[in-house]
């Protein structure tokens, strides 16, 4: 099973920005879907975005589209999320997810990386 570690979280200012990473190992990185999830605090975890194996096939949140975009880099199996425009409700803990191609079927979580956004 492929195992997922997040980073590139931290306390930024509204309006600014951040990429968060997700490194894989184990497994075979360019066969996965990857997705990301975030859960604010007293709230259920919700989905961010997701890529599949197939770069240019990209999928958002109404929330975030436009400010937000999914990547991956598949030489250094590693998938990332760009966000700009950051705003006070978009602090949470970010997870990464790896899943099955084609359905995002995800099953395998990283421990997850905060961002805190001030106002």
């Amino acid at each position: 099973q492929v195992q997922l570690v997040e980073s590139g979280g931290g306390v930024v200012q509204a309006g600014g920005s951040l990429r968060l990473s997700c490194a894989a190992s184990g497994g075979t990185f360019s066969r996965y879907a990857m997705g990301w999830y975030r859960q604010a605090p007293d709230k259920e975890r919700s989905f961010v975005a997701a890529i599949g194996v197939n770069a240019g096939d990209t999928h958002y949140a109404n929330a975030v589209r436009g400010r937000f975009t999914i990547s991956r880099d598949n030489a250094k199996n590693t998938a990332f999320l760009h966000i700009d425009g950051l705003i006070p409700e978009d602090t949470a803990v970010y997870y990464c997810a790896a899943g099955t191609s084609g359905t995002f079927d995800f099953a395998s979580w990283g421990r997850g990386t905060q961002v805190t956004v001030s106002s």
